[in-house]
Parts: structure tokens; sequence; C-alpha cells
């Protein structure tokens, strides 16, 4: 598989600081993104149907009895690794991510647990692939965490044009470039690509032009 232009762009871009929360560990801050927008930047940049995610291995590393909450009822204290495994086209990648689960219900113990460590491998899976998807974090100073990833729209260069161009000539059917297009709305919104722009309606007279070419040949294909 080859990631487009665009999914390149995407994936180098910095990681907006909106989207790193922060949480307090042994004493000290530690900055994250939730697992909900891990998966949603997925979507964004992979499509829908074009990642998968594969949970290939859960073990119970330790089950314990415990007090929990201020007034101390007995519970349970359970931890769990996980490993996931993430791939995209022929891109694989695999995570391990560890979970803790604290409840007075055992069972309930284990499924937070479980989950914890499932979302931790996903994320740390899905980091090797860029900045947005926390890479960024491991670097100290975060010198790729901004406080907006959104290109202004004086900015857009264009050498993005001629991605965006490129892509759509490159296309081999018609179910392709209809999910380029959908894939690609949120960047094309961020450089300013909207329907009345001049850019924008350059890019959409390629797209529909190609379109056509495609059905027909298709077509006679058929």
């Amino acid at each position: 598989m080859m990631f487009t232009d665009i999914q390149k762009n995407m994936l180098s871009a910095p990681l907006d600081r909106n989207n790193v929360k922060e949480r307090n560990q042994s004493g000290r801050s530690l900055s994250y993104i939730e697992g909900w927008h891990a998966i949603a930047e997925a979507n964004r940049i992979f499509g829908f149907d074009g990642w998968n995610r594969d949970t290939f291995e859960t073990k119970l590393v330790s089950e314990r009895p415990r007090k929990i909450g201020q007034s101390g009822r007995d519970g349970f204290s359970v931890s769990y690794i996980a490993r996931v495994r993430i791939s995209v086209g022929d891109v694989v990648r695999d995570g391990v991510g560890a979970g803790h689960g604290i409840d007075a219900d055992l069972g309930l113990a284990h499924e937070s647990a479980i989950k914890e460590a499932e979302t931790d491998a996903m994320k740390r899976a899905l980091m090797t692939f860029g900045n947005p998807f926390g890479l960024a974090l491991y670097d100290k100073e975060q010198r790729q965490v901004v406080d907006q990833t959104v290109v202004p729209r004086e900015k857009l260069q264009p050498t993005d044009m001629d991605a965006l161009l490129a892509d759509i000539k490159n296309m081999k059917t018609t179910t392709a470039l209809r999910k380029w297009w959908r894939e690609t709305a949120k960047f094309r919104e961020s450089v300013g690509l909207i329907p009345g722009d001049e850019n924008y309606e350059k890019l959409f007279a390629s797209f529909s032009q190609r379109g056509k070419n495609l059905a027909s040949q298709e077509t006679i294909d058929g």
C-alpha cells in the first residue's frame, strides 16, 4: 500500500495542543491523547474502512483483594496487558499496553482493566504512524505540539494543489476516487478549499472530469 500525498501531509502535521490531555502519575504530569480521539483520527486519515484493529493477546498479570474508597470497603485490584495490531493495507504495526481496574465487583474490575489495556495498546500502535496519534508527545520538548494545526487560507502552497490534482489523476476507479474525496474533506477545509473558492472549483472540476472518464472506461470494460 502507498499512502497518498495528502495522507502523508496529515500524518506529519504537528499535533494540536487542544487534543492533548494531562494527568498526574506518581507525582509527575503526563501528556496523552484519549482513545476515542485516536480512533477518530484513524478514521479521518485512513478512512472508516481503511484500517483494522485486532486484539490478539490479553493476559492477566495481577489480581488481588484491596480496600477501596474513603470508606475502605472490600474490593479488588486487577491488572492486564494487551497486544493490539493495527493494519492499514499492507502496513502493520503492533502495540503493547497495560490496564488496571479497581472495583468492589471482581467482574467489573476485570472489564475495566481489559478495556484500558486494549486502548493503551491501540494508541501505542497508532503512535508509530505519526504526530496526530501522539508521536509528538514522546519528544520531551514537544516541539511538534502546536496551538493549532489548521493551515491559514493564505498559506495554501502550490504544492498542496499539485498533490491534490495528482491524487485525482492517479485514481484507478470511481469508487477509489469518491472515497478519496470523502477522506480529504477535512484537509481541504483546513487549507481554505471550500465551495466558491477558485482553487476548490478547479479541484472539483478535475474530480468531476476524472469521474466521468473513469465511469466511461468502466462501462467499456464491463
